[in-house]
């Protein structure tokens, strides 16, 4: 029940809000918007959390990744779509289940937008990047086993990225969802969209192995 309401909440409530969000009140109120996507956010992680000493060090855990996340995408600033935000995002949820997957992707986005400027782009930065850690951790233990499925994924997960933000150039454009605009969104971005997947792949390449080790060891250090 735990397990389909947190989904529930993930996959339909907040897109919801982000969609009626935009539609309603154009970039007037993202602020409040971006604050219920956030707070959306952490509902699925606390509905498992369990006052232990277990969750409190992996809620620690997961702190931590966002950081890492947030001084990343910093780091990176002066090559434009080249982050590895994506990478953190996907071996949190990979290591830590598609609940924190999600949290960590929402928080990156809206923790380092204090620093990139917030708008009416937060909330669709906080949900895209947090249905790709919802994804990565469904699909967990085979991102974990293959690194074949890995690389594809992480170029997947550019992709998947640019399309869902592209919906929120049409929304705030038009006004509604306009297929021939979103076309459009998705053939000019393509040179951002590239760079993003080979910068996912280069990330993941890199850091899924060693991070993941190093997680695999403290989860089992402290039966997390």
């Amino acid at each position: 029940m735990k397990k389909w309401l947190s989904y529930g909440i993930l996959c339909l409530l907040i897109p919801a809000v982000i969609i009626g969000g935009a539609l309603l009140f154009g970039d007037r109120q993202y602020a409040w918007i971006s604050l219920c996507v956030a707070v959306f956010s952490c509902v699925p992680f606390f509905i498992r959390f369990e006052k232990s000493a277990t969750d409190i060090k992996r809620l620690v855990l997961l702190a931590v990744m966002v950081a890492l996340s947030v001084v990343g995408r910093i780091i990176f600033t002066p090559i434009p779509g080249f982050k590895p935000v994506t990478a953190f995002v996907v071996i949190t949820a990979m290591y830590f289940g598609s609940e924190a997957g999600f949290l960590t992707g929402a928080l990156s986005a809206v923790i380092s937008n204090f620093y990139f400027g917030q708008g009416p782009w937060t909330p669709f930065q906080m949900f895209s990047w947090g249905m790709i850690g919802l994804l990565a951790g469904l699909l967990s233990e085979v991102l974990k086993k293959n690194k074949l499925v890995l690389c594809i994924f992480a170029v997947i997960s550019g992709a998947l990225y640019s399309f869902l933000m592209d919906i929120w150039t049409v929304l705030w454009a038009d006004g509604f969802f306009n297929i021939e605009r979103y076309l459009a969104a998705i053939i000019s971005s393509m040179q951002f969209t590239l760079i993003y997947a080979v910068s996912n792949l280069i990330f993941l390449f890199l850091f899924a192995k060693p991070i993941g080790k190093v997680l695999e060891r403290i989860k089992d250090k402290y039966a997390i």
